[in-house]
């Protein structure tokens, strides 16, 4: 299975496709999508849609991945991440994709095994877990990866609810790095 994972943004776009097969996980692309610094929104949101729209031509993903919205204080930047949100969504669906959201701290935990993780331990335990040692990679693209990587875990354990890391782990022992 192909999976493309986004981490949507209004100044930069992360995005990341991973091969899911046997419970191995494998790099296909990642990459930025960067948006001109113009003031009307319309045409950056324009841009979002169209080069998801030529990844999912090029790279034919089965799946679509995508970070949820992260709430702080500024319900301005919350409502463009929105709107960056929308229009990714928007591409998969014309896609047909199969679609699923996940919170910040849900990818991290799964990554990482801790939901409050550092964008750099993040950063490492995805390259670890693709393989990508001496590749030179954004966080926007990490973050992005790891919406997929997320969803992988998720599909391969669908119903295995662990309460713990340790849990995990020793119902898991095929996931271990050494």
């Amino acid at each position: 299975m192909k999976i493309l994972g986004v981490d949507p943004g209004t100044i930069v776009t992360g995005y990341g496709i991973i091969e899911f097969n046997h419970n191995e996980l494998t790099y296909v692309k990642s990459g930025l999508i960067k948006i001109p610094a113009i003031k009307d929104f319309a045409p950056r949101l324009q841009k979002i849609y169209d080069d998801l729209i030529l990844l999912m031509k090029k790279y034919d993903p089965d799946e679509f991945a995508l970070e949820t919205a992260f709430y702080g204080k500024n319900v301005q930047s919350a409502l463009k991440i929105g709107y960056a949100r929308g229009v990714s969504l928007l591409a998969a669906a014309h896609n047909k994709l199969s679609i699923k959201e996940y919170s910040p701290r849900e990818i991290k935990k799964s990554v990482v095994g801790n939901g409050a993780s550092s964008k750099e331990q993040v950063q490492f335990m995805v390259k670890k877990l693709l393989n990508l040692r001496n590749i030179k990679i954004k966080f926007d693209e990490t973050d992005a990866l790891a919406v997929a990587i997320c969803h992988a875990f998720k599909v391969a354990t669908p119903n295995k609810k662990s309460k713990n890391w340790k849990e995990f782990i020793e119902a898991n022992p095929d996931k271990l790095i050494n």
